[in-house]
C-alpha cells in the first residue's frame, strides 16, 4: 500500500477503505510513514472531511496501534472523562478525586496542550516530582490501590494518536471534527474505561465556537463512542470566558486544590459537581459530589493521588496563601477506598436502574452565552 495513493484519494474527496486508514495509523505509530506525508494526509482530511465510517475506522485503528489497558480485576465501575479544552480548564484535577471518593475507579490518559488550550498533563507536571509516564501495569496497580491513575501518552498507548496529535498542532489542522473525535475516543478505548463523560467546550476560548458546532461534536462523539461499546455522556459547557479565577499551570493546580478544600465557590465548582453528577448517573451510582468535597474525602483522594505519582505530598495551599503550603483540611470519618457509600448520612447509596439519556446536557449555570449565534 502506498501513502501517496491514500493522500491522493482523500485530496480528491474519495472514501478511504478500512485497510487504508489502518495503514495510515500503523505508519504513524511505527514511523514508517514520514511526517510530511502524514501532514499532507491530515490537511486533506481537514479540507474534505471523513465519513462516519471513516471516523470510526480511524478511531479503532489508532486505539489498536499499541497496547490497551486491561482493567479487569479492578473495582467497578470504570470511568474516564475528557474535556475538549479551553482557557483555565482544570476540571480533571478536581473531578477525578471527587469520582474516586464516590467509589469509582478512574483511569485516564491525557495529552499536552493543543492549540490555544492548556493540557492536564502540563498542569500536573507543575507539581514537583509528579510522574506523567506510568506504564499500563503501574496505572492498574495504582487505580486498584487508591481509585485514580492518570498518565500522559506513552509509546505503548495509542502511539498513532500521539504522532498525529503533535502534527495537528503544527499544521493548522486542530479544529477538524473527525480528527478531534478519533483522537479523543482512541485514547478512551486504549485507556480501558467503559463509562466516559465528555465535556465539549463552546465559545471563543474553545475549538467549537458556536453551540451548533459544539452539539455537532457532542453528537459525533456519542455516535462513534457508542458504536465502539462505550457508555457515553456528553455536556456542552461554556468557554466564552476563562474557567475559574486563574490561568497558568501551577496557578490552576492551586485553584483546583482550593476547590477541594472547600475554599472556593462559583462557576468552576458548579461545573465540576455537574460533571461528577452525570458521570455517577452514567455509572449507575447515587452519591453526592458536593458532600465528597465538604467531607474532605475528595481532598484526601487528591493527596493520595499526588503522593502515589511521586508528587510532593505537601504541594497544596493554605487559607493564608502560604507559598510552601500543606494539605490542611480537617477530615471527617470516611469510607474505605472503593466504597460507594459517600452520601450524607440522611440518604443511602443505591444503584440507578433507570436508563440514562445520552443526549448532550447543558445546565443553566454553564450554558453558552445567549449572545452567541445559535448556528454557524
Amino acid at each position: 500500500m502506498n501513502p501517496i495513493t491514500i493522500i491522493t484519494k482523500k485530496r480528491d474527496q474519495q472514501i478511504l477503505t478500512t485497510e487504508e486508514i489502518a495503514f495510515i495509523a500503523q505508519g504513524a505509530a511505527t514511523g514508517t510513514i514520514p511526517d510530511y506525508q502524514l501532514a499532507a494526509w491530515l490537511m486533506a482530511v481537514y479540507i474534505n472531511g471523513l465519513t462516519d465510517q471513516e471516523t470510526a475506522d480511524l478511531t479503532r485503528a489508532m486505539a489498536e496501534s499499541g497496547d490497551r489497558v486491561d482493567l479487569s480485576g479492578l473495582p467497578t465501575p470504570w470511568a474516564d472523562k475528557h474535556s475538549t479544552g479551553g482557557v483555565g480548564d482544570k476540571t480533571t484535577i478536581v473531578l477525578l478525586p471527587i469520582l474516586a471518593a464516590c467509589g469509582l475507579t478512574v483511569v485516564k490518559m491525557s495529552g499536552p496542550g493543543l492549540g490555544k488550550t492548556g493540557g492536564t498533563i502540563d498542569k500536573l507536571a507543575s507539581i514537583p516530582g509528579f510522574r506523567t509516564d506510568l506504564t499500563p501495569e503501574q496505572m492498574k496497580a495504582q487505580a486498584n490501590h487508591i481509585g485514580i491513575a492518570l498518565t500522559g501518552q506513552t509509546p505503548s498507548l495509542a502511539p498513532a494518536d500521539k504522532t498525529l496529535y503533535a502534527l495537528r498542532d503544527v499544521t493548522a489542522t486542530v479544529p477538524c471534527l473527525p480528527l478531534i473525535v478519533s483522537s479523543i475516543l482512541s485514547k478512551k478505548i486504549a485507556g480501558g474505561a467503559d463509562h466516559v463523560t465528555l465535556d465539549v467546550k463552546c465559545g471563543s476560548g474553545a475549538f467549537m465556537e458556536t453551540p451548533a458546532e459544539a452539539r455537532r461534536l457532542a453528537d459525533a462523539l456519542t455516535k462513534v463512542g457508542t458504536a465502539a461499546g462505550l457508555k457515553i455522556r456528553t455536556a456542552v459547557t461554556d468557554m466564552d470566558q476563562p474557567l475559574g479565577r486563574t490561568a497558568g499551570n501551577a496557578l490552576e493546580i492551586k485553584e483546583a486544590i482550593r476547590i477541594l478544600q472547600g475554599q472556593e465557590t462559583g462557576r468552576f465548582r458548579d461545573l465540576c459537581i455537574h460533571l461528577a453528577q452525570i458521570t455517577l448517573e452514567n455509572c449507575g451510582i447515587l452519591a453526592d459530589p458536593a458532600f465528597a468535597i465538604d467531607s474532605g474525602a475528595a481532598l484526601m483522594k487528591m493527596r493520595q493521588w499526588v503522593t502515589a505519582q511521586g508528587g510532593h505530598p505537601r504541594f497544596s495551599i493554605t487559607k493564608s496563601g502560604n507559598p510552601h503550603p500543606t494539605f490542611t483540611k480537617s477530615f471527617t470519618t470516611m469510607n474505605p477506598v472503593g466504597s460507594n457509600q459517600l452520601t450524607p448520612k440522611s440518604s443511602a447509596s443505591k444503584s440507578l436502574n433507570s436508563a440514562v439519556d445520552e443526549n448532550p446536557k447543558v445546565t443553566p449555570s454553564i450554558t453558552p452565552s445567549a449572545s452567541k449565534p445559535s448556528s454557524k
